[in-house]
């Protein structure tokens, strides 16, 4: 595509004239193979949950979250209960779909309408979820719901940059690496690095198809070990 210029000879960017302010996320179920996207309910979710995450044997986890593990179970349902409440960010629960059991949460935050922009964080994946396809798949119907029925432009994924695990993960979905913000965040009393991921809206179309190729039970074996990484898949494609 040859560059555009304004009528002063200066470079513009490429026109989007369509473009109307996208909805905001709503709290909304989002039905999967192996797992369900449900809005945070204290009630239903609190107790599975916090089962769940003390399946860990410490805070490991939660290290680059803003939040330490709480380590009671009503200080657990205070701190689900301040989720439940928040509008940006917008907290769900992921739930096991075989076994209709809470296992984890995540959110849709940043949330800028006019911009088609939004980021997905505050990841909390409890230990029976790491690596399975019930994360894997969490992770994919948020982006569809973001892309295809919001029509936003870009979604973001933010981490500690010394937050190797979710550098990974970011990577291993589809995300592309965009730089390091310095000296970005204060929080648990020290500073935080930010390594910046995106999907922008002309990606999505391959990287929905990876998923849901990945995502088919054909391509686990009798012991639930992928054939193709999403990586080969999307090389594939």
């Amino acid at each position: 595509m040859s560059q555009r210029s304004n009528e002063y000879g200066q470079p513009i960017g490429v026109a989007v004239p369509d473009w109307t302010e996208r909805p905001r996320p709503a709290r909304v179920v989002l039905q999967g193979q192996y797992s369900r996207i449900e809005p945070v309910d204290v009630a239903r979710h609190a107790a599975d949950l916090f089962e769940a995450y003390m399946e860990a044997p410490d805070g490991r986890y939660w290290t680059y979250l803003f939040s330490e593990r709480p380590e009671a179970a009503e200080s657990f349902s205070a701190y689900l209960s301040n989720l439940s409440r928040s509008q940006d960010p917008l907290h769900y629960t992921i739930l096991d779909a075989a076994a209709n059991r809470a296992v984890g949460t995540a959110a849709l935050m940043r949330i800028e309408p006019v911009h088609g922009v939004i980021e997905v964080g505050s990841i909390t994946f409890a230990p029976r979820m790491q690596g399975t396809r019930i994360g894997t798949e969490a992770m994919y119907l948020l982006a569809r719901y973001v892309f295809d029925e919001l029509g936003y432009r870009r979604y973001e994924w933010k981490c500690d940059s010394l937050n190797a695990p979710s550098r990974r993960a970011a990577l291993r979905y589809g995300f592309s690496f965009e730089g390091i913000f310095r000296q970005a965040i204060l929080y648990k009393g020290r500073n935080r690095d930010t390594a910046w991921y995106s999907i922008i809206s002309p990606e999505w179309p391959l990287l929905r198809a990876a998923f849901e190729s990945w995502l088919q039970p054909t391509n686990f074996d009798e012991a639930g070990r992928q054939k193709r990484s999403l990586a080969e898949i999307r090389s594939a494609l």
